[in-house]
């Protein structure tokens, strides 16, 4: 399995989040276009209703977008979201993973996050992606693949 690429971003929480700082725990991270649109609002929430079951199979779970984290903060309490938003202002992990994309919208070209979501194993391995996601049912098949790495280390343990 690839390697994923290594990042340093500020956290919701005050703390800098780095594939180092990572190391030894799976964790999930989703990139959404935008704070507070309705989309957006609709996977955060989703990932908030299903925190309690990833927290119990030892893997973290982060959003990021480009926006700020004054931005993210103002989400985080309009939402009640329970786990950490990174902020990748400079695009530096989105372009690295190449959701930084082109998009159309009502015949209007721009640059933008292309939803998508990663799940890297303990070990910095991406073990799955997730490109141009749609949200409806898309965090039970995130907490569904989850549950199957963890399942399979258990397994591989014995």
């Amino acid at each position: 399995m690839a390697k994923f690429p290594a990042f340093s971003l500020p956290g919701s929480d005050g703390a800098t989040w780095s594939l180092k700082a990572l190391a030894g725990t799976p964790f999930v991270l989703y990139f959404y276009p935008k704070d507070m649109t309705p989309g957006c609002t609709t996977e955060s929430c989703n990932f908030r209703d299903l925190q309690p079951d990833f927290t119990k199979l030892g893997v973290k779970v982060f959003g990021i977008s480009p926006d700020s984290l004054d931005s993210h903060a103002k989400f985080i309490a309009k939402e009640n979201l329970n786990f950490v938003l990174l902020a990748d202002t400079e695009k530096e992990l989105a372009l690295k993973l190449n959701v930084w994309v082109e998009k159309t919208n009502y015949g209007k070209t721009y640059m933008g996050i292309e939803r998508s979501t990663f799940l890297v194993g303990a070990d910095g391995a991406l073990v799955r992606e997730w490109r141009k996601v749609k949200v409806d049912g898309h965090v039970d098949e995130v907490a569904a693949a989850v549950k199957e790495l963890v399942a399979a280390k258990a397994a591989a343990k014995k």
